[in-house]
């Protein structure tokens, strides 16, 4: 083997290490990974309740409090409801 041989065979070796070590690097961190950190990204948000709407829509002034009142009551189940004749 000439020179150029010795060289190129030193930096294969070098670059195969780096290549093993940077693999077991990234193999441990990925085992090592808690579940809390993987359900921060995962997590869907929990759709609003009909109630949490309707305070919504009180707080934004869109109805006024009787109604508020009054539709609470409904979808509580204390208010009158609704029937089709």
């Amino acid at each position: 083997m000439n020179g150029w041989g010795w060289f190129t065979m030193s930096i294969g070796t070098v670059l195969l290490w780096a290549l093993l070590v940077t693999v077991a690097v990234l193999l441990v961190r990925s085992l090592n990974r808690t579940p809390t950190s993987l359900d921060v990204h995962t997590a869907t948000p929990t759709p609003a309740s009909a109630e949490q709407l309707l305070a919504e829509r009180f707080a934004r002034g869109e109805i006024d409090e009787e109604q508020y009142r009054r539709s609470l009551a409904v979808l509580r189940g204390d208010g009158p409801t609704l029937t089709k004749h």
